[in-house]
Parts: C-alpha cells; structure tokens; sequence
C-alpha cells in the first residue's frame, strides 16, 4: 500500500507564473547582474504582464530571449521594471517637515552630506535642491542622487520636465512653504522647462543598486521615499541596514508616507521625528545595537 502522503498539486510544485518570474529574473541576473528576485513578487508580475502587453509577447518567458540578445529590449525592460513615478515636492507636509524638522539641525553642521537614493527622473532631487537654496544651505552642501536605472538618471541630469506638470508642482511648491516664485527657478520653452543650472551645482549624479552596491558613508540625511515599498521583508531590512551604516549618528532617514520602520532590524537604531512624514533620527552606531543586544 502507497503510504506517500497525497496533497494539493500547488503544495507540491511552483505556479507556472511563479516559474517563469524565476526564469526571467534569473536571466536578467546572469546577463545583467541586477538582482530583482527580492522585489515584492505581486508587484513583479504585474510590472511583467504589462511588458509582455506592450511586447506584444505570447507569454512571460518569451521575453527571456530578448533580455540575454536585445540590448534595447532590456534598456526597455530595466525602465518598464523600475518604479518612476514622481513630481515635484511630491507629498508637501514631508518637504514642510524637512523645513522646521530637519533644516534647524543640519545649520549647525559646517558640511551636509546627503544621499537621496532610488531619485527616478530627479524631480525630487530639484525639490531638496530649492529647499536648501531657500534655507541659505546650498554653499556647504553636496547630494548624492542615485538610481540603478541610466535611462532615469540621465533625465534627472538634463533637469527637463513637461511644462503641463507646472500648475501641479508650483501648487506643491508653496504648500511645502515655498518662500519664492516657483516659475523663477526654470525656464519655459514650448511644451518643456528647463530647470536652472545653479540647482545642479552641489548635485552628483551615480549610478547606485540598493541591492548589490555598497554604502555611502557619513551622511547626515538620507532620502528613499516610496521604493521600500516594492521590495519584500529580507529586502527591505537589508537596505534599511545599509541605510543605518552610511548614516551618521543623529542623522536623518527620511521614507516614503506607506514605509516605516516598524518591525525592521534597524528599528532600535532611530527614534521618530515626524510620523506622519516619516521621518528618523539615527540615535546610535548599528555596531553599538548588537553590542547592547548581546549583554
């Protein structure tokens, strides 16, 4: 008699979808060396469903071919897989926060060194970089602004935006506490603006993978707002951990309004300034939270 357990078919083996995610991942990995086999799988399949839509492929799979052969195809798939959607003072009591929380504390520093990490099309980047312009920062300052993604950062770097998206940002502009005129910062041509090039001139631009590069050491702010939320728990912590090691102590982590650090590794590591606008402060060395958990 067959004592061998019978179960459901799906406890026993992958659901096709589930498998050939693997194979895509794996090949973009092997090919390419980017690793997305931690993003949060539900989000995954939906990003690859719509480039096998706007592939006009069969199935998932059939793009394997094209991600290890077609170097424009994957510059097509690393921009569909990434997350780029952003505006200008995107979540105005986050960048009103940064006003009164944060800007007080980094005046008294002689240099301010920021890493705002995942920036997509930069509009962000330009944001921090009126903010601190406005707040009398901008001559003892450098940001480091970093994605994985080349296609993104090189449209961060030339700093031009739809001039349709104006109304929109200028509105957020002056409920973040804007002090000037928006329109003052950019120049209109046509259908585009053009923002000004005294804003890049304490900005680097890198190319920088959460996933796989190392850290940015001695910051006093970090930024990386609305990406945690794409990856999955072992994901998420190995980040936040990264976070934690290029962040000086009494410096700043600024997440995304849907992130915390609740449950995290790094939790013990910060106490809270703004709840609401998620915003942290690093209140001891990672170093010193294992020595103190060990005693």
């Amino acid at each position: 008699m067959n004592n061998v357990p019978s179960y459901p078919l799906h406890q026993r083996v992958m659901d096709i979808d589930d498998i050939e995610i693997k194979l895509i991942l794996d090949a973009v990995q092997l090919k390419h060396g980017y690793d997305f086999t931690n993003y949060a799988r539900a989000s995954m399949k939906r990003r690859l469903n719509k480039i096998m839509e706007d592939s006009g492929l069969a199935r998932l799979t059939d793009m394997i071919p094209l991600i290890i052969h077609d170097n424009d195809f994957f510059r097509f798939f690393l921009h569909s897989i990434s997350v780029n959607v952003t505006e200008m003072f995107r979540d105005p009591p986050f960048f009103l926060s940064i006003r009164e929380s944060i800007i007080p504390y980094l005046k008294t520093y002689p240099f301010i060194k920021i890493w705002a990490a995942g920036i997509s099309t930069g509009e962000e980047i330009y944001s921090l970089a009126i903010l601190f312009k406005e707040e009398g920062l901008d001559e003892n300052i450098i940001i480091y602004a970093t994605d994985f993604n080349d296609n993104v950062l090189e449209i961060a770097k030339r700093g031009i935006y739809s001039a349709a998206d104006m109304r929109l940002n200028t509105a957020n502009y002056q409920k973040s506490g804007g002090k000037e005129s928006f329109a003052g910062y950019y120049h209109a041509d046509y259908n585009s603006v053009i923002f000004d090039s005294s804003l890049k001139k304490n900005i680097v631009f890198a190319n920088h993978n959460l996933v796989t590069d190392g850290v940015f050491g001695e910051m006093n702010m970090i930024l990386c707002r609305n990406v945690l939320i794409y990856f999955n728990k072992i994901l998420q912590d190995h980040v936040l951990e990264l976070f934690s090691k290029s962040l000086r102590i009494n410096g700043f982590l600024c997440l995304g309004t849907k992130e915390s650090l609740e449950f995290s590794t790094s939790a013990s590591l910060y106490e809270t300034i703004d709840k609401t606008a998620r915003i942290f402060k690093k209140k001891r060395d990672i170093i010193c939270s294992i020595h103190k958990d060990d005693n």
